[in-house]
């Protein structure tokens, strides 16, 4: 056995023990004093490296002093206390001041640290874990003192401990348990001076809708967001939303949303249970209090200015090179009907490009597929699978071109075929496939 390997697995144990195996392994193994001194020398070297390392961990971990500024009176204890210090290990029991190792599963938590003498609050501290706490010898503590610990962390159900003062613990790890729902993804939808939000989770939602002035508020209780959700909900905004945030408080998802320009909008909710992607779908649909028609009429207007070259040419180079960043069945799910507010525009836009179609009124799709949306039953299998309508996406683009103004175009537009992806992620792949557009409409 190679006496190197055997010194330096003498790493793991005990400074003092390290040596004396090591020392006695050379002994064994030759009695040459060279060996034996270089033997020595590298177990004194990794004791003094592994000491060095485990002081700068600790010096890495914040302390917290949580003693109180004055001890607890004169009781028993202080007549007992004396008497017990004459048996081992009872000198430092009731002398010694405390110090308490406290970490969490996952580590990185908040912690609230509690001083509690008699129930009345002495102390209150916060920290992040892993923390060191000390508290003070047991002879200036009461039978009542406690130290109470409350993590919390983002996701995780915030979790309490009471550790006695009477307790000989040192070390305390708090596992913390997920919360029971997961807000996954956030889908905003706008088009014609409608709004929807799609909030979806991994279980039916407890939820709670509050007014406030110019907004309102969403609550899904014991819901911890994802980091695609967080997302998507910093970029959001419309024409008829000026801005929304969210916040994790305590174990609910608290959502806000403030109305552009003061306009009088009502909501209305509803749940959808995705069987196929095992997710629920809250939607909460934003309706303006009046000016319907004359929206519908616009937009009616919009959709007859699209030709053939909107969805020809330059424009179809556009559409493969953006149907090639996007997921097909999230493209898929975003274009078919299912009784959304933009189903009407969706039928519509689809009509529309039978008409500008260059072949005679077919639309053509994926696998030599071909309907014509002039006829109501092909319409409606047309729709049904509107993710593969070659055309159908940048004759969109134009629709959503000649309807809303410039600041909103692309929004509006990724709410139409994207509305599950963050804005910042969409605006990538919008430069990428008009990068390609330009290139091919670039004289050469």
């Amino acid at each position: 056995m190679d006496t190197r390997a055997a010194c330096a697995g003498g790493v793991e144990r005990s400074p003092a023990r390290r040596v004396s195996v090591c020392s006695v392994f050379g002994l064994w193994h030759g009695t040459a004093w060279v060996r034996l001194s270089a033997l020595i020398i590298t177990c004194v070297v990794a004791t003094v490296a592994t000491r060095a390392a485990e002081s700068d961990f600790d010096d890495e971990i914040e302390t917290i002093d949580m003693s109180p500024d004055e001890a607890v009176g004169w009781s028993l204890r202080n007549v007992a206390a004396p008497v017990g210090a004459v048996f081992p290990g009872g000198f430092r029991y009731w002398y010694d001041e405390r110090e308490i190792s406290i970490d969490t599963t996952p580590s990185g938590s908040f912690v609230d640290l509690f001083y509690v003498r008699r129930n009345f609050q002495k102390r209150f501290e916060q920290a992040e874990a892993p923390v060191k706490v000390l508290l003070p010898p047991r002879i200036k503590a009461s039978a009542r003192d406690a130290l109470i610990v409350r993590a919390f962390q983002e996701g995780y159900r915030q979790q309490s401990v009471t550790l006695p003062m009477e307790s000989r613990d040192e070390e305390l790890l708090i596992h913390l348990e997920p919360l029971p729902n997961t807000l996954t993804a956030v889908a905003h939808r706008y088009f014609a001076d409608r709004s929807s939000l799609v909030f979806l989770t991994k279980e039916s939602p407890t939820f709670r809708v509050t007014d406030k002035p110019g907004g309102f508020g969403l609550i899904l209780n014991e819901t911890a967001q994802s980091a695609e959700a967080r997302a998507a909900i910093e970029g959001l905004a419309s024409p008829m939303i000026a801005g929304a945030s969210a916040n994790q408080v305590g174990e609910d998802f608290v959502f806000s949303v403030q109305f552009a320009g003061g306009r009088d909008i009502t909501l209305r909710s509803r749940l959808h249970h995705d069987a196929a992607r095992a997710l629920y779908e809250f939607t909460l649909d934003l309706v303006p209090a009046a000016g319907a028609d004359d929206t519908v009429r616009r937009a009616l207007d919009a959709l007859g200015r699209i030709e053939s070259h909107h969805v020809g040419g330059c424009s179809a180079g556009f559409e493969a090179a953006l149907r090639e960043q996007l997921d097909p069945g999230a493209l898929s799910r975003a274009l078919t009907p299912k009784g959304d507010f933009t189903d009407r525009y969706l039928r519509a836009a689809m009509r529309r490009l039978g008409e500008v179609s260059p072949n005679e009124g077919v639309v053509e799709f994926g696998a030599g597929i071909a309907y014509r949306p002039s006829v109501p039953i092909e319409l409606e299998a047309a729709l049904s699978q509107a993710g593969d309508a070659r055309g159908f996406v940048s004759l969109l683009r134009q629709f959503v071109h000649e309807l809303e103004d410039e600041p909103h175009r692309r929004e509006t537009f990724r709410s139409l075929v994207a509305p599950e992806l963050d804005p910042m992620t969409f605006g990538v792949i919008m430069e990428k496939a008009e990068a390609h557009e330009q290139a091919c409409l670039a004289p050469r």
